[in-house]
C-alpha cells in the first residue's frame, strides 16, 4: 500500500474526509455548548470562533482592535456611552439579515434577566459576568442598548469604561441569529440544534463524543473560506493529538504537550506553531471551606508550592512561574512591591501553626479532565502540588469529574476545596484577568468578595491613561498576592503544530483567530 493510499484509509477510519478541501483540527476536548454569550471556556470558544463573528475583534496574532461586524466605533466625552456603525449587507447563516436589531436581541439575551429569550434560570449567561460583572440591574454596567437605524447601536453605561471595544470583541460574544435561536428555544446551542452566526462556517452537525462538522460560508462578508469543511475532532489526550498530527489524520492542534516540542522540530512534516503567551494556569481555594477561611492557612499553601520547579518539569522553555495574576505581556501592571515566587515550606508549617493546624489537615484538589493551554497535563500537575502540600501537612485528595460538570459544580455550594483552572485572556488590558475573578461577576467559586480589590477595578477601568491604571492595577496586585485566593501557577506560551502542507494560520494571544484563512495544499 503506497502512502497516499495508507493516508487515505487512515483518515476515513477516523471519520474524515480525506480530501484537500477538508481541514481537520485536533481539539482539546468536546465544547460545551455552541451558545454564544453562555460559555467560558476555550473547547467552546474555537469552534464559535469559526460560526459567529462579533463586533469587533483583533488583527491576526496580536491584540490590536480591527473591524468585525462593527466598522466603526465612537466614544462620548466621558466614555460612558459608545456608538457602533453596523457592517451593512451581511446575513447570516440561515439566510436573515444582521442588524441593529440583532445586535440589541443578543445584548438583552446575554445582559438582561427578564428578556424572554434568555431561558433563565437554566442558562448562567456567565460570559456577561466574567466580562462585565453584574446583569441588568441596579450594579449593571451596562444600563441599556440603543438602536440608532438599522445599522447603528449606541450602548449606554452607568460609568466610564475605557476598554469597552476591547471588552465586547470578546469570543463569548458571537452575534447570533434571533430567528435561529428563537426557532430553536431552549435547546439553541446544544448538539441537535447547532448554532447560527455570520461566520465563516456554518455548522453542520455535531456527534457527541467524536466530532463536530462545519461547512464553508460561501457568502461570508470578508471572502470565502479556503476549505469547504472543517472537522474538529475530539481528542483529550495530548498525545494523541500528536500521534494523529503525524499519522495526516488530523491537520492541526493546540495545547500539545510542551515535552513535544522536540519532537515536532524533528518531524519534517510537522511545523512546531506557539501561540503567544497571554494566560495564567492558577490553584483557586475556596475562602468558605473551614480551614480555607484563614488567610495564613491560603499563605502557607502558596508558600508550600515549589512553582518553579513545577513550571521547571512540566513546561520547560514554554512556561514561567511569578506571583502575577496577569501575563508578562501585562507586566506594566504588576507591582514592585510583590516579590517573586517563594518556596518556603518551613515558613509554610510555622504559618500553619499560628493559624491553629500544626498537624495539617486534609482538603480535596480538583484537577480538570481534559488539557488546557495553561495546564496540559492536568493530573501529574495536581500529583505535584499534592506532593508538595504532603510535605507541610496537609493531605490532599485528588479529583475530578467531566469537564462541563467541573466548571458547572464549582460554582455551586459548598463548591471546591482547591481546584485547578485557569485563563486565556481575551482582551489586552489587566482588567480581563482581574475582573473575571475577581470582580462581582467571578467570586462564586471562591467567596471572596472583597469590596476594596472591587473598588480598585472599578477605578483602573475607568481610568483614562495607562499611569493611573498601573498605580491602581499595583495595588490590587499587593492585595490579591496577599489573600492568596487565586495562586498563580504558570503562564505558558501554547505548543501548537500543524502539517507542513497547511499555510495561513497566525495563532492570536487570546485563542480568538478563525480558521477560514488556512490553506492546505
Amino acid at each position: 500500500m503506497n502512502a497516499r493510499k495508507l493516508l487515505l484509509g487512515l483518515a476515513l477510519a477516523a471519520g474524515t474526509q480525506a480530501s484537500a478541501a477538508t481541514l481537520v483540527y485536533g481539539a482539546g476536548g468536546e465544547p460545551v455548548t455552541l451558545e454564544s454569550g453562555n460559555l467560558n471556556d476555550t473547547n467552546s470558544a474555537i469552534v464559535q470562533n469559526q460560526i459567529y463573528d462579533t463586533l469587533t475583534r483583533v488583527r491576526p496574532g496580536t491584540t490590536t482592535l480591527a473591524p468585525g461586524l462593527a466598522t466603526s466605533w465612537t466614544p462620548n466625552a466621558d466614555r460612558t456611552a459608545w456608538t457602533f456603525n453596523l457592517r451593512r449587507n451581511v446575513k447570516f447563516h440561515d439566510g436573515t439579515p444582521f442588524n441593529a436589531d440583532a445586535v440589541v436581541f443578543n445584548v438583552n439575551r446575554w445582559w438582561d434577566p427578564a428578556f424572554a429569550s434568555g431561558y433563565r434560570p437554566q442558562k448562567t449567561w456567565e460570559s456577561w459576568r466574567l466580562i462585565f460583572g453584574e446583569p441588568r440591574g441596579k450594579d449593571s454596567v451596562l444600563k441599556s442598548i440603543r438602536k440608532d437605524g438599522e445599522y447603528q447601536v449606541t450602548f449606554l453605561l452607568s460609568r466610564p469604561l475605557a476598554n469597552f471595544p476591547e471588552m465586547i470583541s470578546v469570543n463569548f460574544f458571537g452575534i447570533a441569529s434571533p430567528a435561529a435561536v428563537r426557532k430553536a428555544g431552549a435547546s439553541y446551542g446544544t448538539p441537535g440544534a447547532g448554532a447560527v452566526g455570520t461566520g465563516p462556517y456554518m455548522f453542520r452537525s455535531w456527534t457527541s463524543g467524536a466530532q463536530i462538522n462545519l461547512a464553508a460560508n460561501p457568502s461570508y462578508w470578508a471572502g470565502k473560506p479556503r476549505s469547504d469543511t472543517l472537522l474538529f475532532r475530539f481528542l483529550k489526550d495530548p498525545s494523541a493529538r500528536l500521534n494523529e498530527l503525524k499519522t495526516g489524520t488530523v491537520d492541526f492542534a493546540c495545547d500539545l504537550n510542551p515535552d513535544s516540542l522536540k519532537a515536532v522540530r524533528a518531524d519534517k512534516n510537522l511545523t512546531a506553531v506557539l501561540r503567544p503567551s497571554f494566560n495564567v494556569g492558577f490553584l483557586s481555594l475556596n475562602v468558605r471551606q473551614e480551614q480555607l477561611k484563614n488567610a495564613k492557612v491560603r499563605q502557607a499553601i502558596s508558600m508550600a508550592l515549589n512553582r518553579k520547579a513545577i513550571v521547571d518539569a512540566f513546561w520547560g522553555e514554554l512556561g514561567v512561574a511569578d506571583n502575577s495574576f496577569v501575563p508578562p505581556a501585562l507586566a506594566w501592571a504588576n507591582s514592585k512591591k510583590v516579590a517573586a515566587t517563594a518556596y518556603n515550606p518551613e515558613a509554610a508549617r510555622k504559618l500553619l501553626r499560628e493559624a491553629g493546624y500544626p498537624n495539617g489537615f486534609t482538603l480535596d484538589l480538583w484537577y480538570m479532565p481534559v488539557s488546557r493551554p495553561y495546564f496540559p497535563t492536568p493530573k501529574p500537575i495536581a500529583e505535584a502540588m499534592a506532593a508538595d502540600l504532603a510535605d507541610i501537612g496537609i493531605k490532599v485528595n485528588l479529583k475530578t469529574e467531566d469537564w462541563a460538570k467541573y466548571l458547572e459544580d464549582r460554582n455551586k455550594a459548598p463548591g471546591f476545596d482547591m481546584y485547578m483552572i485557569g485563563w486565556s485572556g481575551q482582551y489586552g488590558a489587566p482588567s480581563n484577568f482581574y475582573d473575571a475573578f475577581y470582580g462581582p461577576g467571578g467570586t462564586q467559586d471562591s467567596g471572596f468578595d472583597n469590596a476594596q480589590v472591587q473598588d480598585l477595578l472599578t477605578q483602573a477601568s475607568s481610568a483614562k491613561s495607562r499611569g493611573q491604571q498601573a498605580e491602581l492595577y499595583a495595588r490590587v496586585h499587593e492585595l490579591t498576592n496577599a489573600a492568596a485566593v487565586r495562586i498563580p501557577i504558570v503562564h505558558s506560551r501554547p505548543l501548537c503544530a500543524a502539517r507542513s502542507n497547511l499555510t495561513g494560520w497566525v495563532p492570536n494571544p487570546a485563542n480568538s483567530e478563525q480558521f477560514w484563512t488556512i490553506t492546505k495544499k
